[in-house]
């Protein structure tokens, strides 16, 4: 196909489209709307930590336990009780403000959500025709993130301290059904819990692991704690909203450049640069925090660029390494990698901030991509690079659910070339 079937299929997948982004706006507002109101209900930071950590570990919990109610019910009625059941969360938040009961909200909305994006991921790939999933692919992750970003905006709407922001979360899930549960398609194959063993993805590329539980530890972080760090610095509810989404699409435009670069380079070297550059920027905003808050607003543009890149990196680099056939397998053990960091990261940062101070959230991400440059100094010494000629293209990349990996590019284009006695996974790990 030509890219003129590319807008056809984007009309017709415009609803779902449109619903997918309504459903990440809520998403993304409920994440600052929950930091920004525990900071007032005076929860410590690591309180916060654990009720983000909670929303993480129902995502991860999701990834095995979605698939199976999928199988039994469907995928229509699967997604119907899901999405009933979380769009009712974000008013029980505004109905008791406890750290126990926010807690298990997040960890039942974290196995609703991921429940969801498996619906609709195998939507996606039921209505896209294999010539066009690698561009809509890219479509959708360019929708998961300005959604994200347009959703911190959100938080001026109404009294933060009251019930109105809830209730829009609730709204946007609500009206996120509508358009698509108006899409025709057809009931698609059902998707597995992923069954790949760690100790594969290990023995395979002990340097994609490593990245992926960093991506994990930092983006967790980022998301749970990022507004109550900004409240903390003296940030006003817009630039609030300014820093979050000014680092999220710094994510969604620096991982093109970055990724192509390392098409052409050992991808190694390049995610030692990126965390060496993304250490010195998280202490540099350490220090602006106290001298000169409003510079980090700027300066988020770049770190969020440069935490973002860690895990399209991660993806890529384990893709040059392994039995081609094999990448939907194993990108599904990094997602799972990637989601037990983020459960993580949220506490983790939060004792650092009980302990230090609000403003050393800059100096966990600082020393998590500083462990993890030694780590790819350490890595860059056990093999020689992948030759530029055996390496597939990077993509850029966020971290949904399982049903996802199905519009990989690389996997379609190694689907239809790679030979039934494809090499396997070079001797030496990576």
């Amino acid at each position: 196909m030509n890219d003129s079937a590319m807008g056809p299929l984007l009309w017709r997948l415009s609803t779902l489209l449109s619903g997918v982004a309504l459903l990440i706006v809520g998403v993304g507002l409920l994440f600052s709307v929950l930091g920004l109101r525990a900071g007032l209900a005076d929860f410590s930071s690591i309180t916060l930590g654990l009720v983000t950590s909670a929303y993480f570990a129902g995502f991860v919990l999701g990834t095995y336990l979605c698939p199976v109610i999928i199988g039994r019910v469907g995928h229509i009625r699967a997604f119907a009780a899901m999405a009933s059941l979380a769009s009712t969360m974000p008013i029980l938040h505004a109905l008791w403000i406890d750290p126990w009961f926010w807690g298990l909200l997040r960890l039942i909305t974290g196995v609703c959500m991921v429940g969801l994006y498996i619906v609709i991921e195998s939507w996606l790939n039921a209505l896209a025709p294999n010539a066009l999933r690698g561009r809509l692919f890219a479509v959708y992750m360019a929708v998961n993130f300005v959604a994200l970003a347009v959703g911190q905006w959100l938080i001026l709407v109404g009294d933060r301290l009251g019930f109105v922001p809830f209730a829009m979360v609730s709204v946007m899930f609500s009206f996120a059904l509508l358009p698509i549960t108006m899409t025709p398609v057809a009931e698609p194959e059902p998707v597995q819990a992923p069954r790949l063993s760690l100790r594969d993805l290990y023995d395979a590329s002990p340097m994609g692991m490593a990245a992926a539980m960093a991506s994990g530890l930092i983006t967790g972080a980022f998301y749970g704690m990022a507004a109550l760090f900004a409240q903390g610095v003296g940030f006003t509810d817009a630039q609030v909203a300014s820093f979050v989404a000014a680092a999220i699409l710094g994510g969604a435009f620096f991982q093109w450049p970055v990724g192509h670069y390392s098409d052409s380079h050992d991808r190694r070297l390049v995610l030692l640069w990126v965390c060496v550059f993304g250490t010195a920027v998280c202490v540099m905003g350490y220090m602006l925090a106290t001298i000169s808050p409003d510079s980090l607003i700027p300066l988020a543009v770049l770190f969020g660029g440069l935490i973002f890149a860690i895990y399209g990196l991660c993806v890529a680099h384990v893709n040059d390494v392994i039995d081609s056939t094999r990448l939907v397998e194993f990108s599904g053990g990094l997602l799972l990698i990637h989601g037990i960091g983020a459960a993580i990261g949220p506490t983790l940062a939060g004792a650092v901030m009980d302990g230090v101070g609000s403003n050393s959230l800059m100096l966990y991400f600082a020393v998590v991509m500083a462990s993890l440059a030694v780590y790819s100094a350490k890595r860059l010494k056990a093999a020689k690079p992948i030759p530029t000629e055996e390496k597939s293209s990077f993509v850029v990349m966020g971290a949904g659910s399982q049903a996802v990996l199905q519009m990989d590019p690389r996997s379609l284009a190694d689907d239809a070339s790679a030979p039934s006695d494809a090499p396997q996974a070079p001797d030496v790990p990576r």
